[in-house]
């Protein structure tokens, strides 16, 4: 793993032998991908990289919340990447497992041993990826690919299998097996592009994300480019200075208001007032310090 304060590569071995700190510049790691629990392991270099993105390296503000969502979709993604190591996964064990429970029932039941064997690994890996396909933790976009690989994976089933069942085996029960698995598996691909589920659960929950921003800050505050400091806290902990205003006439073009102060928060301080000559201010009456200013500010304009 990369130590985010040198750069270089610290070996598991090394890390252990260091008590978690890194082998050339004694920095101490946040996160230990071997040893933690749960499905979320990650590095702390990954770590870094989604707090450069969601605050475009550190050019802007956000909150607890979007930064849950943002670790939680980028965490999905990287455990659901479905690439070529994939197909040559399903591949290998097709094969092991058609050969080697095959030759184990072959003496028993004879040579329908190995397309029988074929048949059930198949009938397992339709059922594993229409799992995923249902999971209310995987996203959007990923039970879409696994919609579109079940389409695929039935065709090259039916192909095959009735390929061999006709060919090699001269059988119409396997012929009728195959057929009936691939058209199952298509059909359930075709039904989920159709019908896509769209209910989502996170895949690590917010105290999580708040034992593990806490944990970072407090190895990472003096590193350069690794702080929080674009990390929004409360609203009621801030504190504005007096509107001081040259002209008693001065206005808005336009306003919003929110409906929470969090979000109100999240757009004054990312200068979206400033750069859109645009009040921002929350229905409850955020920020408290300027907010009866500002509406006295908002009445001198009848055009708002």
């Amino acid at each position: 793993m990369k130590c985010i304060n040198c750069g270089r590569d610290s070996k598991l071995k090394d890390r252990t032998a260091n008590n978690g700190c890194c082998y050339y510049c004694g920095h101490q790691f946040a996160f230990e991908p071997t040893t933690m629990k749960g499905k979320a392991k990650f590095t702390d270099p990954f770590f870094a990289k989604v707090i450069s993105d969601i605050s475009a390296d550190n050019t802007l503000f956000f909150t607890i919340k979007q930064f849950h969502y943002f670790l939680d979709k980028r965490l999905k993604r990287k455990s659901s990447n479905l690439g070529c190591g994939s197909v040559f996964t399903v591949i290998f064990f097709n094969i092991w497992f058609t050969l080697f429970v095959g030759s184990f029932l072959a003496t028993a039941i004879g040579y329908i041993a190995f397309p029988l064997a074929s048949w059930t690994i198949n009938l397992l890996f339709i059922i594993g990826i229409y799992k995923q396909i249902i999971s209310e933790e995987n996203t959007y976009q990923s039970r879409k690919n696994y919609s579109i690989m079940l389409i695929l994976y039935g065709i090259s089933v039916l192909v095959i299998g009735i390929f061999f069942s006709i060919n090699l085996l001269n059988s119409f029960l396997f012929f009728s097996l195959f057929t009936l698995l691939g058209m199952g598996s298509i059909y359930l691909g075709i039904i989920n592009q159709i019908n896509r589920p769209m209910s989502q659960i996170f895949a690590v929950s917010q105290s999580q994300v708040y034992q593990w921003l806490n944990r970072w800050q407090q190895i990472n505050r003096s590193t350069i480019n690794c702080s929080l400091s674009y990390l929004l806290s409360s609203p009621n902990t801030e504190r504005f200075n007096p509107v001081n205003l040259e002209n008693n006439y001065y206005s808005f073009d336009r306003a919003i208001i929110c409906d929470k102060p969090k979000i109100a928060q999240f757009l004054i301080r990312n200068n979206f007032h400033f750069e859109n000559n645009c009040a921002v201010l929350s229905i409850d009456g955020y920020p408290q310090s300027i907010f009866n200013t500002v509406m006295e500010m908002l009445q001198r304009n009848p055009d708002l």
